[in-house]
């Protein structure tokens, strides 16, 4: 089927009609070449070699300036896999970069060749010693397993700011640290062991004890030429000198040449060699880090300066106190930063010479805690501050919420900065390191350079280490500019090395813009070390060639990316991959960033392109129809892209007037739609599960899968013919049973009251009773048409349910109880982009709530809790994560057991409405990792908030019965001499 109908040529140009001079060309619109093709099928499986060329671009971009699109791309599974790639590559004379997360902002994620994606099948993480270890696979985001090892009072050292999404394998790999980790505490010091694959495909494992003896009859000429090179080095006084100085800051420019003289052994050599290889030397398949204590105590301040050397100058002072975290941002950061949700608007009218400090004090006890904070007193009284801004209070506060908005402010730097680009610029990051004492002087003269080169950059960092970021924006289409971007690059490199001393790369690894300048850093001999490194471990050169180490001088500027200006929704995007971890559709078809740069490819096309019609093709499903239209991704994105809004406009743009005027008829004769609904359920729960599944089947193969539901096993059966009776007089809230709970019933072998039945009872208990209009029957929330994108239908409904909603409401004076957690969001925010003026007036005076803040702000203070369930464990739905209403979820579970469970795996169910039930292995697919983990256990209740996700999770978790918790609240509060039928 066509992406867009009726005119799908609006996708089909681009913004000029000319096309971009990187763009994919017409002779690999076909995908990978063969024998390419049938090869890897023929060694891997077909489930695991990625051919198509939409397929090829989606892997083509990382968070960096560079595009390189594959020739295929491998989902490895296991280090079987892995072998097999490195077998055939040796024997074919291919090539192998890996690709985890793909926010490596060098280009590490990138390859030419063979790209192997080693992020799908490569997450999970064991906590071994109490916490004091973890096992660690290499496709786990930090986020992810510092959310495991909290439970135990610890996490990981190295903490990078997109610790929401980069995977331990990529950090381990670039030597990521972060906002705290310094030197200390940096994969390098923290990493305990880990298994690698070798290029040769010899697997070691460096915690063995009989490893190096392994590894000497597996690989004698490596063993003999890794021991070599340690023996040349040590053997130099003065570059033994030099190595160690160099590795006193922040440094993760070329090989960790200290690995040699903090290695006695091949195998200890080989480990310390492995972090910040960047893919050049072997796959590294699992991690066993040390852990750090969490610190739970903290005490944080957002300090505002006149000028951005008057905040580094304060630097030195925060580190002698014992500051934890010292974190620099310029004026422009701090402007662009409005951007961001919850930064005070009144930041954007910052001078730019306004620079701030975010220092925190972590501490493990609130003794050290006070003593951190009299230590910080003392500095303040030195300091020269200014509050430019009306809210800010510059003193130091444990609020966690406060606090949080802080990091949310600087770890969206890249971001945030990166979004309010000029449209079709190329953003380049950049960090490097000068000693701590020379920060100040190093921010004026960067600042200086940046202005002699026509840019006007953001510049922020962990100043604590004397580590700065940098932002630039070019345009990449233009010759001009890249001469201009290269001749800053090479004077900025000069600077670095010859007036600081610093390192190129503190904590990004070397990557392909900084390679041609490893030389400049190390010098000659060290360089040539290095090369030698490769030329022992990798003598094939088979892996990641041209990204830690080129000999071409003009290296960065090749496969610089032009950015295509796209819909405005998605134009901001930088492709950093911050949304891909929450995307349902993540492990089956695209990504919200996927979708992204696929649509940038097509804008890149001239008119008529093979690719683009490719692309177009792949697109349909891929992109649009899998797309579970959740939104989480706004929530991750730190400017807030919302792409699942864009895939419902192009829902919208591929419907024809005929589909949009019956959608919009359905919303008018929504009564009857609402009532067939209901009897047709009641009908396939008495037929069955197989003849309703055949029957649904014949009618999705005679109509189109995207437009008839398919019957699941385990879908409840019909909800009762009426609601309860209730009074309108001395009711606390108008309930809206949502039209969900008015089709569907309870889960099968549920005994007890209805959904409507308990909102009704424990409100009554509580003293809140609730008012059902007469005439729900008809209303809904609009998401059935809103979230398929028919505007017209979504519009009646939309106007509809307000102006009914203003009438019970008696003009707002009550709020309005909606039992459907996406009910409450479409009710309270979807609604209104289809509002009339007028409408949108009366919708500003209404309070929606959603049941379970009803229950947990107005009726648990007031209930009585008689019985407890002994466990539970909760799905927050995605909507619960838009209205910010998780927190009521447990604490009503809370009440109703005694252990309250949320998987670590949590995440949106994908059913999203009805598209679970559309395509059924979008659910699966989103639900895999959490249904695995609830499933490897028993509970006593199973929990969420909403009924078409507890159908999703059900269905995910073969029948575990998902339910409101309100039943589990009425069930624990109900008296025992009162039976379920009196409800």
């Amino acid at each position: 089927m066509p992406l867009l109908e009726p005119d799908p040529q609006t996708l089909r140009r681009t913004a000029t009609g000319n096309p971009a001079h990187d763009r994919v060309a017409d002779l690999r619109a076909s995908g990978t070449p063969e024998p390419l093709r049938g090869d890897l099928i023929a060694l891997l499986g077909p489930d695991k070699v990625l051919h198509k060329i939409s397929d090829l671009v989606r892997y083509a971009s990382d968070a960096s300036p560079y595009r390189f699109v594959p020739q295929v791309v491998v989902v490895a599974e296991d280090v079987d896999d892995i072998s097999a790639v490195f077998s055939y590559a040796h024997g074919k004379g291919r090539k192998v970069v890996f690709r985890a997360a793909g926010t490596s902002l060098n280009g590490q994620a990138q390859g030419e060749d063979i790209l192997v994606d080693v992020r799908r099948h490569w997450a999970g993480i064991e906590v071994l010693g109490d916490g004091a270890r973890a096992r660690i696979r290499p496709g786990t985001t930090v986020l992810r397993a510092n959310a495991a090892l909290a439970r135990h009072g610890r996490l990981l050292g190295p903490d990078p700011a997109s610790a929401i999404a980069c995977t331990l394998g990529g950090v381990v790999a670039n030597n990521a640290s972060g906002m705290t980790a310094g030197t200390t505490r940096n994969s390098y010091r923290t990493l305990a062991s880990l298994t690698v694959v070798l290029p040769s495909g010899t697997i070691v494992d460096t915690a063995e004890p009989d490893a190096d003896e392994e590894l000497a009859r597996a690989e004698p000429a490596l063993c003999a030429g890794l021991l070599a090179l340690k023996a040349e080095i040590e053997a130099d006084p003065d570059l033994v000198a030099r190595v160690r100085a160099k590795y006193e800051i922040k440094n993760t420019n070329g090989y960790r040449l200290d690995a040699f003289l903090d290695g006695a052994t091949p195998v200890q050599i080989l480990r310390g060699l492995m972090v910040g290889s960047e893919g050049t030397l072997g796959f590294i398949a699992e991690t066993v880090f040390d852990t750090l204590p969490l610190d739970r105590y903290t005490s944080s301040a957002l300090l505002f300066f006149p000028a951005l050397s008057a905040a580094a100058a304060a630097v030195p002072r925060f580190n002698a106190a014992g500051a934890r975290a010292v974190e620099l941002m310029d004026g422009n950061t701090l402007r662009a930063s409005v951007s961001v949700a919850g930064v005070p608007a009144d930041w954007a009218m910052l001078p730019k010479e306004t620079a701030a400090l975010l220092v925190e004090f972590r501490a493990p006890d609130e003794a050290g805690r006070q003593a951190y904070e009299r230590a910080a007193a003392q500095v303040l009284a030195g300091l020269d501050l200014v509050a430019p801004v009306a809210s800010i209070t510059n003193v130091f506060t444990r609020d966690a919420q406060a606090i949080g908005g802080y990091w949310k402010a600087r770890k969206a730097f890249v971001t945030a900065v990166g979004g309010s680009r000029p449209s079709g610029t190329t953003l380049i990051t950049e960090d490097f390191a000068v000693p701590p004492d020379r920060l100040a002087d190093a921010c004026t003269a960067l600042l200086e350079l940046q202005s002699r080169h026509g840019f006007d950059a953001a510049v922020a960092g962990h100043a604590a280490h004397g580590n700065l970021h940098f932002l630039l924006a070019f345009d990449a289409a233009k010759p001009a500019d890249v001469e201009r971007y290269a001749a800053f690059m090479t004077e900025f490199c000069r600077l670095t090395v010859q007036r600081f001393d610093g390192s190129l790369k503190a904590e990004h690894a070397t990557g392909r813009n900084i390679a041609p300048f490893l030389e400049l850093e190390w010098g000659p001999q060290a360089t040539e070390l290095m090369w030698r490194i490769k030329e022992t471990v990798d003598p094939h050169g088979i892996l990641a060639p041209r990204i830690l180490l080129d000999r071409d001088p003009q290296a960065h500027l090749r496969g610089l990316k032009t950015i295509p200006e796209v819909e405005a929704l998605a134009d901001p995007c930088i492709e950093c991959g911050f949304c891909e971890p929450t995307c349902p559709s993540g492990d089956l078809t695209t990504t919200p960033r996927q979708r992204i740069v696929l649509r940038r490819e097509m804008l890149r096309q001239p008119p008529g392109s093979p690719v683009t019609t490719e692309l177009l093709d792949s697109y349909g499903y891929d992109a649009v129809d899998t797309c579970a239209g959740d939104s989480t991704c706004k929530l991750a994105c730190p400017v807030g892209i919302d792409t699942g809004a864009l895939m419902q406009d192009f829902r919208h743009r591929r419907h024809s007037p005929r589909e949009e005027w019956l959608a919009e008829r359905s919303a008018r004769q929504f009564k009857v739609v609402e009532r067939s609904a209901r009897l047709a359920v009641a009908a396939a729960d008495r037929i069955g599960d197989r003849l309703a599944a055949s029957l649904t089947g014949a009618a999705r193969r005679a109509v189109r899968p995207d437009l008839v539901p398919e019957w699941l096993p385990r879908l409840p059966g019909a909800a009762a013919r009426t609601l309860p009776a209730t009074r309108k007089v001395g009711a606390a809230a108008v309930y809206y049973p949502a039209c969900v709970n008015r089709i569907f019933g309870e889960p099968a072998g549920y005994r007890g009251p209805s959904l409507p039945q308990a909102v009704v009872a424990v409100s009554r208990r509580a003293g809140r009773p609730v008012w059902i209009p007469t005439d729900v029957a008809g209303t809904c929330c609009a998401t059935i048409w809103h979230s398929k994108g028919y505007e017209r239908g979504a519009a009646v409904m939309a106007n509809r349910i307000v102006e009914a909603a203003w009438g019970w409401t008696a003009g707002g004076q009550l709020p309005l109880v909606v039992d459907a957690s996406s009910c409450t969001l479409g009710l309270a925010h979807d609604v209104v982009p289809y509002l009339t003026p007028d409408n949108r007036a009366l919708h500003g005076e209404l309070t929606v709530v959603d049941s379970l803040v009803w229950a947990a702000e107005e009726l648990l203070p007031h209930l009585e809790i008689l019985r407890t369930l002994g466990s539970a464990v909760l799905h927050p739905t995605c909507s619960m994560q838009h209205l910010g209403d998780e927190a009521q979820l447990r604490r009503v579970a809370e009440a109703c057991a005694r252990e309250v469970v949320v998987p670590d795996d949590v995440g949106c169910c994908a059913f999203a409405g009805d598209r679970g039930m559309l395509h059924r292995e979008l659910t699966e697919s989103a639900t895999a990792k959490e249904a695995a983990e609830v499933t490897a256990r028993h509970f006593d209740a199973y929990l969420s908030a909403n009924r078409m996700c507890e159908v999703g999770m059900d269905h995910a978790t073969e029948g575990r019965g998902y339910c409101s918790a309100l039943l589990a609240l009425e069930r624990a509060t109900r008296p025992a001499d009162q039976s379920t039928s009196e409800r």
